[in-house]
């Protein structure tokens, strides 16, 4: 494990995005996306994905130059097409469109298609905050979860994202995928040589595995919940809700349709739509009640749960976002982990294209 300065990184990953051709604005955006996921400990979405977008580029797969734009709207809601651009670029121009109709008419709601993986929802929701905006942020994914009582993968992991701003409180986010644990998560196990807990997976027959390669081997990521008594019909709905909201809304491809993120599988014969799909929502505070009025509530409510009586053994109640919060200011200041995998496949990514790493 070696410990890299956001700025190492972030010039890396901005030179590596300008030699596939895209415009300085869209690596700069681009560029900070990927590399929020790194400072808030979603290491799975951050640089270590950087190198499967160049791949997809190489195929064909990911436009490095969109047009990304809006294909139809009404006051509050619209549609835009990312053009097979990065979705690290398409999510923030479409969270920005939401933003737009939010301030003029309350509430925004964009469904995107066309797009590519997007990065972590978090940050996208997270836009909404600093215009005390109620942010939403979900999108579909490579088809990797069986739904509960079923051995095929018909959804994604499919996050939900949801950020609320408070006043001298930090801001409730809630970042987390419909899955038990995420793909990504399976990735850094399998580099580590370790298990997985009981109930991230199961083997192509439908039966319980705690094997990080299980998903590789023909098996499936499983709901949250993981099996039917612990809840995971209720995180099947969650996913195939992203699903609708994401794809089949906007005409993108949805279910076992949804294109693989690895470059080395093809998307299936006779697509139902087009790329992989977002949605994204955007509320003004100020359109229920006044925003320093809730936000002053917000803080209420947040320190009320922070100090409730813990379980034996824990020290504190969490708010969602706190972890990453904390951990984003710790990265900041010691710099930002890799796994030797990781930094040996950046390496030899920049060699390929002419950027030191």
């Amino acid at each position: 494990m070696q410990n890299f300065s956001y700025e190492h990184l972030y010039r890396f990953t901005y030179d590596m995005l300008i030699q596939i051709g895209c415009p300085e604005s869209d690596a700069k955006t681009a560029t900070e996306v990927l590399l929020s996921a790194d400072l808030r400990g979603v290491d799975s979405h951050g640089v270590a994905r950087l190198s499967g977008y160049v791949r997809l580029w190489e195929k064909g797969r990911i436009n490095a130059k969109p047009k990304v734009r809006v294909t139809y709207e009404t006051p509050s809601t619209a549609v835009v097409d990312g053009d097979s651009g990065l979705g690290l670029v398409v999510a923030p121009f479409a969270m920005k469109v939401a933003m737009e109709k939010a301030k003029n008419v309350g509430t925004g709601w964009v469904s995107v298609r066309n797009s590519n993986h997007y990065g972590i929802a978090g940050y996208h929701a997270m836009m909404a905050l600093e215009q005390d905006m109620i942010g939403i942020s979900l999108t579909n994914a490579s088809p990797l979860v069986a739904p509960t009582f079923s051995k095929e993968r018909l959804l994604g992991t499919n996050p939900i994202s949801v950020a609320i701003p408070a006043n001298e409180e930090p801001p409730f986010v809630a970042d987390m995928a419909t899955t038990t644990a995420a793909n990504g998560k399976l990735e850094i196990l399998q580099r580590k040589g370790l298990d997985t807990p009981t109930g991230w997976v199961q083997d192509k027959s439908g039966n319980p595995t705690t094997s990080a390669n299980g998903v590789k081997d023909g098996g499936a990521l499983l709901p949250l919940g993981g099996d039917r008594e612990h809840g995971s019909h209720k995180g099947y709905a969650l996913g195939a809700i992203v699903d609708i909201f994401s794809a089949v809304l906007s005409g993108a491809n949805y279910g076992p349709w949804v294109p693989p993120f690895v470059a080395f599988l093809d998307p299936l014969p006779n697509l139902v739509g087009e790329g992989i799909g977002h949605f994204f929502g955007a509320m003004r505070v100020d359109a229920f009640r006044p925003a320093d009025e809730f936000k002053s509530h917000m803080d209420n409510w947040i320190r009320r749960f922070r100090t409730a009586e813990t379980t034996p053994g824990n020290e504190k109640v969490l708010i969602p976002g706190d972890p990453e919060r904390e951990l984003e200011s710790i990265r900041m200041k010691d710099g930002i982990p890799l796994l030797e995998p990781v930094v040996k496949d950046l390496t030899q990514l920049g060699e390929r294209f002419g950027v030191k790493f």
